[in-house]
């Protein structure tokens, strides 16, 4: 592509807005920023798209919005009159921008004669994938750009079961939108019958089904109004749905007044990221004054849930999104035995790179647990094939970046309304035992052994951000690794060729999705894992580090860093 002449045609276009017109003016003599801007197109992948916000076609833009958005439309009417009809469900979140991208992308469907449902406000992630199924449409569209920085957003797409939408059909939707070369041509229907909004009754009956997954009434009708919990959205749009459902149980919630806002800027945090304590910082200080016993963040679109409770000594710590899973994972086990519930074919699913002591929780209660590759879309393809085939009952289902689903009733995709209600009335629980969560999650390290999970991200920046992500991850896969340090190498996992070589040579096939992802089995059940981000130009490197305790692995973890950075160069 040439950038300069792309550039050009777009600042020339008389269909260029005005705002656009002024930025691109604005650039002209920034030869660098003009590059990154039109020397290539946002890339379209499994996980949608997602950019900085502004104006080029590698940008987020109502033009690059539209031009997805009809290739969306050529494989929905590529389906039959029916599926037009039943059409697409588009919600959106309270990033820059997220309204007028949904409108456009409803704008679009309509020119083509497809049905689009549009929410009249933010609403999450979660609640997005419920409506795919509740309204029968046959695809979703969420404005969102997650947990990244304010300047970005994103398009992400659901495939008629509520789940992210599939590699096979992604691919030809992404053939549709290649074929649009001219961005100033896709057209929008702004007012059309076909737009219609999204009927209330959908947003009752998701809390319904979220109401079906509690597992300790009993407790929370003993503890729910006397618990001290903190609550933050972050800005984003948990902020109904989270306290609506904690409010439903009749759980106590008092929520961060400055950062119920819809505030496009996320003015009061470095990163709407719950995964970091920082995030949470205003949620603590709130939870120090009125003495509270747990803080809750959720991220813009409310999939991730960030965790801190009171250690042994009373001091807020902020639980990594591991801790929150095995806690979640053991607490739902917990009830569902004390129940007599857990179902013979009972199936945790979870990513490769979340923390190895899923395995010694499910063996000990006896059920299965299945890695997947790291993204959501790839638990709810399980969910899917277990429906389908009836050959497994899925249970929980979780990633170390903060997400968590419980049961099928609501979301196909990670759910941090569930995962609140989830953990409050785990906190709930405990209490009614007369437990800590903190020490609850002592008592799982006594039983299973410590592990300490820990990820690293390498910033990337520029046009080939994720080519030379892959560099990295492909230069790995030629290098001998006999051992880091400390941990002699087991085997190791190559996931672009599915293939799983041991220390002797051989080797064996792993099934499982291609991924670009190498992994390292150490002697212990450690793990070190490397992989480029599908959602932001960060190298992502894993360790999971099993020791006697948190000092010997701390003391073991930085041996092992320093050796795979010395590997890596």
């Amino acid at each position: 592509m040439d950038y300069r002449t792309e550039y050009e045609k777009w600042l020339n276009d008389p269909a260029l807005n005005e705002e656009g017109k002024r930025e691109l003016a604005a650039i002209a003599g920034d030869e660098k920023e003009i590059e990154y801007r039109f020397g290539a197109e946002l890339a379209f992948g499994t996980a949608g798209m997602r950019g900085i916000i502004g104006y080029g076609t590698n940008m987020m833009n109502v033009y690059t919005v539209r031009r997805a958005t009809q290739g969306l439309s050529e494989y929905v009417k590529t389906l039959g009159a029916a599926a037009m009809k039943r059409g697409v469900v588009i919600s959106y979140d309270t990033r820059r921008k997220s309204d007028e991208f949904a409108r456009a992308a409803a704008g679009v469907l309509a020119a083509n004669g497809i049905t689009a449902f549009l929410f009249a406000d933010v609403h999450p992630v979660p609640m997005l994938s419920y409506a795919v199924r509740r309204l029968g449409t046959v695809a979703g569209i969420m404005i969102t750009a997650s947990h990244n920085p304010k300047e970005y957003n994103g398009y992400k797409v659901y495939g008629e079961d509520g789940a992210q939408m599939s590699p096979e059909p992604t691919e030809v939707v992404v053939g549709f939108i290649e074929k649009i070369t001219d961005y100033f041509s896709v057209k929008e229907a702004a007012r059309s019958s076909l737009i219609k909004k999204v009927p209330a009754s959908v947003d009752k009956s998701y809390y319904k089904k979220l109401a079906k997954l509690t597992l300790s009434p009993e407790a929370v009708k003993k503890a729910g109004k006397t618990l001290k919990l903190v609550y933050t959205p972050v800005h984003g749009s948990g902020y109904v749905p989270v306290t609506t459902i904690l409010k439903k149980l009749k759980i106590n919630v008092t929520v961060v007044p400055e950062q119920v806002k819809k505030d496009t800027e996320f003015s009061t945090v470095e990163v709407p990221n719950p995964e970091f304590k920082e995030t949470l910082s205003m949620g603590i200080a709130l939870a120090r004054k009125i003495d509270a016993d747990v803080v809750f963040g959720t991220d813009p679109d409310s999939d991730r849930l960030g965790v801190a409770v009171k250690d042994d000594k009373g001091e807020f710590v902020a639980l990594s999104g591991n801790q929150v899973g095995i806690l979640l994972l053991d607490y739902i086990l917990t009830r569902l035995k004390e129940d007599g519930k857990i179902p013979a074919n009972g199936v945790v699913v979870k990513s490769f790179v979340t923390t190895g002591m899923a395995k010694a929780i499910c063996d000990d209660f006896g059920v299965e647990l299945v890695d997947v590759p790291v993204g959501f879309k790839f638990i709810g393809e399980k969910i899917k094939e277990y429906e389908a085939d009836r050959s497994h009952t899925f249970l929980f289902g979780f990633e170390e970046s903060c997400g968590y689903l419980r049961g099928t009733e609501g979301s196909r995709d990670k759910d941090a309304v569930v995962a609140s209600m989830l953990c409050a009335e785990m906190v709930c629980y405990y209490t009614y035992k007369k437990q800590s969560v903190y020490g609850r999650l002592q008592d799982i390290y006594a039983r299973y052994g410590y592990v300490l999970d820990r990820n690293v991200s390498i910033k990337y920046a520029g046009l080939n951000a994720m080519a030379e992500m892959n560099a990295v991850v492909d230069g790995c896969k030629s290098k001998k690794a006999e051992k880091f340090d400390i941990y002699n190498v087991v085997a190791v996992r190559d996931y672009s060729a599915s293939v799983r070589r041991l220390a002797d040579g051989t080797e064996e096939t792993l099934d499982i999705p291609k991924t670009n992802a190498v992994y390292y089995e150490l002697e212990n059940g450690s793990f070190i894992c490397v992989r480029p981000s599908g959602t932001e130009p960060k190298l992502k490197i894993y360790y999971s580090v099993r020791a006697k305790d948190e000092e010997a692995a701390e003391k073991a973890y930085e041996r092992m860093k320093t050796a795979f950075e010395a590997f890596l160069k």
